[in-house]
């Protein structure tokens, strides 16, 4: 995560006049233990990595340039005269590193912090005056590669352009001047305000995330913080109170209750309701919180389990002299259900019959780590709770099944394993090459699989790591048939080390690194790394290849090649391929849902290849107007409603509009899936009649 985006509030020493100028945000300064995890951490990279990089003066240059580009990605901030300034220390960081002085990092983020209350005043300062919007002129979307401004009076323009684009696109969702004016000035208050919360921790985490991407994509490094959100990531639970908590306007507001959780149970919580302040146990004082960064509130409600928290509450919609209430709630153990296996099932038709298809989404492979290496019976894992679910499944005696894993990264190997052996039962799943050049053949040890019909996975390109391996697998051994758009790419293992635990540290001041260690390879001897799972049966997507994926990389791992592992394929769907992809071929080319999201497609890539966006008026009116016709058009069609771009950007709409939008979305029709479902059913249908056909001539046989 990019340090630039992470935090989102008010601050409120700022003055309260509009436009007005603010003072220089505070310098910070690293921190002892920062500069001992950066020492200790080249240690381990530069020794233990799959491919090791040493700390050099090479590497140093990749790590300026990804530093500087994680603070200014677009290139709109710096001047080039910054940049050259940054360029005479560009050689220095492996003997910073080596010296424990993390000076040059912070002396660059000093720099972005100053760049960022330029550009916020300027911007701010534009909003005085209105702009010409019948003008025939651009502004360009794609900055990454860009040169930087060479003088303030060019980056000027750049702002001006920005600023104007944020205008008409808000002028363009029917917003009148002083709406504008007011929204405009908001959104770059709230990011000038940033640099004022940014903490030592923050710039710290960034230049590590340089540093290690710098040794291969998917190194990462992990600040006290970062580490306990991984944590919680992988366990799908943590100790708080159940509810989802969001900064709006310097209060720290509710979301959305948990289902089971404290919050919720209590009945006093509702959504909306702003939270002021936060006192710890039955007694402690309660330390007011309007205006801290989300991160610091979260840190405050969470705690042990059965501990209690006090909240002091502004209920929704009253304003800030209303009458505050104090609650207690008791901390428990809090299920993290969305990106936790779930199931529907959809009736599809296919030939003659109609087929019940269970649909597994599995947004993560995640296990608790901790509960199983203290034998907890009940630990949380993906591959148990698919387990389940096909039981489940079973019982409503679907024909198919299909594991949905379009947008999961990945998580645990051993559940990418595990998962794999509930439809192949016992055998080699993945191979994995260390640094040493040996490889290790893991298997699923299951006697048998839990699930031997028709099987199907999706896929697109946010699907990576272990989502691959299981794909993967699948796919070698003619299990099921994958569909959707080839995956990520990312052929890699990684492990997470405890640079604290290395140095028998008493408490939590290091961190942790999440290293490569490892190359996985498919049991048929490819692997996945840069080529990702190529598909069965494709569809399209959204995605950008060239900007999403491992080949997005440049200091990927190149594709390689190892000896097939021993396994003995089932190969139920190689021959009914043909007919699958013939069938999917004349569905979609007559479904106008399928052909309207090809023209979505279509559109998108036409924009992202220009560009440009016109800051023309009557130009961006007349592709709002065929845009709006196309929805009408769906609309009346039944195909959702009008999602049209409103100029406004998370937290600037009421909670309740931002709630109904997102509602509306996950509610709108998912024209991938019912294709996949579809095909599944086709899956089904199509082995129903090869086992008829078999059982036929087999009765033929015995006869004679």
């Amino acid at each position: 995560m990019r340090i630039a985006y992470v935090f989102l509030g008010a601050f409120l020493a700022i003055a309260q006049s509009a436009y007005a100028e603010v003072a220089s945000p505070p310098v910070l300064a690293p921190l002892k233990r920062q500069a001992q995890a950066a020492e200790l951490s080249a240690q381990f990279l530069s020794r233990y990595s799959y491919k090791p990089v040493p700390l050099d003066d090479a590497l140093s240059a990749r790590i300026m340039d990804g530093f500087i580009k994680s603070l200014d990605p677009d290139r709109m901030l710096f001047l080039q005269a910054d940049i050259d300034g940054f360029m005479s220390d560009r050689s220095e960081i492996d003997d910073a590193i080596e010296r424990k002085d993390l000076k040059i990092p912070f002396a660059i983020f000093k720099a972005y912090q100053q760049r960022v209350v330029d550009r916020m005043n300027y911007a701010r300062n534009l909003l005085k005056q209105g702009f010409d919007f019948s003008v025939q002129e651009e502004y360009s979307l794609l900055r990454d590669k860009a040169p930087w401004p060479q003088s303030e009076a060019e980056s000027n323009e750049l702002w001006r352009k920005r600023v104007k684009s944020d205008w008409l696109r808000l002028k363009l969702g029917n917003q009148n001047d002083a709406a504008i004016r007011e929204t405009l000035d908001k959104r770059y208050e709230n990011t000038l305000e940033r640099v004022y919360k940014f903490k030592s921790d923050d710039v710290f985490q960034s230049f590590m995330d340089a540093y290690a991407t710098s040794i291969d994509p998917h190194t990462d490094y992990f600040g006290t913080a970062a580490s306990a959100d991984f944590n919680v990531s992988m366990k799908l639970s943590l100790f708080g109170i159940g509810a989802v908590l969001q900064e709006r306007d310097d209060y720290t507001t509710i979301r959305e209750l948990v289902p089971g959780g404290p919050a919720q149970l209590s009945g006093k919580l509702s959504v909306g309701d702003r939270i002021t302040g936060v006192g710890q146990g039955k007694d402690g004082a309660i330390k007011d919180v309007v205006g801290t960064r989300l991160d610091e509130v979260v840190q405050m409600i969470r705690g042990k389990k059965g501990s209690v928290v006090r909240l002091d509450i502004l209920p929704a919609d009253a304003g800030a002299d209303a009458t505050h209430r104090v609650i207690s709630l008791v901390r428990d153990k809090i299920s993290l259900d969305k990106q936790a296996a779930r199931k529907t099932v959809l009736s599809v038709k296919a030939g003659d019959a109609t087929r019940k298809v269970g649909i597994i989404t599995l947004p993560v492979f995640y296990e608790d780590f901790e509960a199983k290496r203290k034998g907890d019976e009940d630990y949380k894992s993906a591959s148990r709770d698919v387990a389940k679910l096909l039981d489940e499944l079973k019982e409503e005696k679907v024909d198919s099944v299909l594991i949905d894993l379009r947008n999961n990264g990945g998580g645990s190997l051993d559940e990418a394993i595990d998962l794999t052996g509930l439809f192949i039962g016992n055998g080699p799943v993945v191979q994995q090459r260390g640094s040493d050049g040996k490889v290790e053949v893991r298997s699923s040890d299951l006697a048998a699989p839990v699930w031997t019909g028709p099987v199907g996975v999706l896929i697109n390109r946010g699907s990576a790591s272990a989502s691959e391996i299981f794909a993967a697998a699948i796919q070698d051994y003619g299990r099921g048939v994958i569909v959707g758009e080839p995956s990520f790419g990312k052929g890699t293992v990684q492990t997470v080390v405890d640079l604290d635990r290395i140095v028998r540290n008493s408490k939590p001041e290091f961190g942790e690194l999440k290293v490569t260690i490892a190359q996985f390879f498919r049991v048929n001897g490819g692997t996945t790394q840069l080529h990702g799972v190529t598909p069965d049966i494709s569809l399209p997507g959204l995605f950008d290849p060239a900007s999403f994926g491992e080949t997005s990389y440049d200091n990927a791992l190149p594709w390689a090649q190892i000896k097939p592992a021993k396994y003995t394929a089932v190969d139920t769907v190689t021959t009914l391929l043909p007919t699958l992809q013939s069938r999917h071929d004349a569905r979609v080319e007559s479904d106008p849902d399928f052909q309207r999201l090809l023209q979505d497609i279509a559109d998108l890539k036409v924009q992202r290849e220009k560009g440009v966006i016109s800051l023309n008026e009557a130009e961006r009116r007349k592709e709002a107007a065929a845009r709006e016709k196309r929805f009408k058009d769906r609309a009346e069609a039944g195909d959702g409603e009008n999602l049209g771009d409103d100029g406004l950007e998370a937290g600037e709409r009421s909670l309740s509009a931002d709630i109904a939008i997102e509602n509306a979305r996950k509610n709108a029709k998912d024209v991938l899936l019912d294709e996949a479902a579809a095909i599944l059913a086709d899956e089904a249908d199509l082995q129903q009649g090869v086992l008829k056909a078999a059982t036929k001539q087999t009765g033929k046989t015995d006869g004679k």
